[in-house]
């Protein structure tokens, strides 16, 4: 496998990345196919895909936020089963981090993820892929080292419909295995970044936001 990176909306593995992301995700986790022209072309925004033979298998998007000193996944796609698309995305991108880090002249503190919740998500089918299962999910991201926060999460959709999205939790990887809270601040300071290209957002995450701004720090539970 190929770990190529994705810049523009005309390249052909992102035609087959997209067509690959709405077939597993809800519409409302997706975003539309022209309004990835300028996330693309974002030197902070990192789209890579697992090219097979010609064909994108797989997908994942990360960035790194030097100023917080946090990196976060927006997303990872695994098309098929049996090719070890997950762990060749999660070396990858993890390399990856580590020059962003270095890069930065940062260390970073930890990953964020917006893990789903498998009970809440029972009825996503996932474009019938297993692997990409929401049960299965959560199990490997705990395997590797994530806990959630101890909040009532929601996000705004991405389908700019200014919706709030449930069914989900704020995942965090700290750096340091002993971490066992996230200082609130970072957490408000993080969403407001990662949402800032979002215009329209449900009350229920400015509160959210509001009441992370309120509290010092939040504990981390497991998944």
């Amino acid at each position: 496998m190929e770990y190529v990176r994705i810049q523009s909306i005309q390249d052909p593995n992102f035609v087959s990345m997209h067509r690959l992301m709405s077939r597993i995700f809800p519409p409302e986790e997706v975003l539309a196919f022209e309004l990835w022209e300028g996330p693309l072309q974002d030197p902070d925004i990192q789209v890579y895909a697992a090219v097979r033979e010609g064909e994108v298998v797989g997908a994942t998007e990360y960035r790194y936020q030097a100023r917080l000193r946090v990196a976060m996944t927006d997303f990872t796609i695994i098309g098929r089963p049996g090719l070890g698309i997950g762990r060749f995305l999660y070396l990858n991108r993890e390399k990856d981090l580590r020059r962003l880090e270095r890069e930065s002249g940062t260390e970073s503190f930890g990953m964020f993820a917006e893990i789903y919740d498998p009970v809440a998500a029972g009825s996503l089918e996932f474009g019938q892929v297993l692997p990409m299962h929401p049960a299965v999910r959560r199990e490997v991201l705990s395997h590797l080292g994530y806990g959630k926060l101890d909040i009532d999460y929601v996000h705004p959709s991405w389908d700019h419909e200014g919706k709030a999205v449930k069914g989900l939790d704020l995942g965090f990887r700290p750096a340091d295995e002993g971490t066992g809270s996230v200082p609130a601040k970072l957490a408000a300071d993080f969403l407001r970044w990662y949402y800032e290209a979002l215009p329209n957002k449900p009350q229920e995450w400015r509160d959210m936001v509001a009441d992370l701004e309120n509290r010092q720090e939040i504990r981390l539970l497991p998944l």
